[in-house]
């Protein structure tokens, strides 16, 4: 199963196609249109407002805050995610940032296959680090003294240079304008070890970039790629994660 690219779905004309094949998703879509708006009111830049939205959402389900429905949707992510790079050579002895490690969807199996202390997950979203201490407990893994941190931008100021061997971020950038971004893109390679790597996924379009209610962005490869490559980092798009059943696309970075 080959990831969508998707085409412009912030267009009127799809919207109203939308619409008109789910008509009982035009109420929710309306409520959420308005909260989003008070959302952005009160917040200063991007990462204000995201946090804002994921207070919102976690309040109502931890899970359904990370992009999963359902418990079995929330393993079932996890599972691919930490199969993908166990398939790309993680080892116990990695050294992992996970950069929006949410409520440890796939974060608790990292945890449970590195060694003691070489997790470090970083959100900024406080009540979703809550809910991943909640996990880390429900899964008995609190003797592998994983680290679990604040944040209030993606500048990476608190973490170690050259430490990390794996960097993950998971549905990050598919909630990121592209400011944030280069943010993290100009910062990452200070965090990583000679020989790392950092995957993260996004949503793909080939059509004009956009955003949905500015929660949903959506980029072309190329422009993901040239802005890695200004910060003299290497990036190429993952084709093997292609196809797997997951809508958004990978690319990996290197130093």
């Amino acid at each position: 199963m080959t990831a969508p690219r998707t085409g412009n779905r912030a267009r009127l004309g799809h919207r109203l196609r939308y619409a008109s094949r789910h008509p009982d998703r035009v109420v929710p879509y309306l409520r959420r249109l308005g909260r989003d708006w008070r959302l952005r009111l009160n917040a200063r830049d991007h990462v204000a407002y995201y946090r804002a939205v994921m207070k919102a959402d976690t309040a109502k389900s931890p899970s359904a805050a990370v992009g999963s429905a359902t418990e079995e949707r929330w393993l079932a992510l996890g599972e691919m995610q930490f199969d993908y790079l166990l398939q790309h050579g993680l080892t116990r002895e990695d050294r992992m940032l996970e950069i929006g490690c949410g409520n440890l969807r796939a974060g608790w199996r990292f945890i449970d296959h590195l060694h003691t202390g070489h997790y470090y997950g970083i959100d900024i979203s406080p009540e979703i680090l809550l809910a991943a201490g909640d996990t880390l407990a429900a899964r008995g893994l609190q003797a592998k003294l994983p680290h679990l941190a604040l944040v209030r931008d993606l500048r990476l100021s608190t973490l170690p240079s050259g430490y990390f061997t794996v960097v993950h971020a998971h549905s990050v950038f598919s909630h990121s304008p592209i400011e944030v971004i280069d943010e993290c893109l100009r910062h990452i390679s200070r965090v990583m070890a000679p020989d790392a790597f950092f995957d993260f996924t996004f949503n793909r379009t080939e059509a004009k970039e956009h955003h949905v209610l500015r929660e949903d962005f959506y980029y072309r490869v190329e422009t993901l790629t040239e802005l890695a490559a200004s910060h003299s980092l290497s990036a190429c798009l993952m084709e093997d994660w292609e196809q797997l059943p997951h809508k958004q696309s990978k690319v990996r970075v290197r130093r």
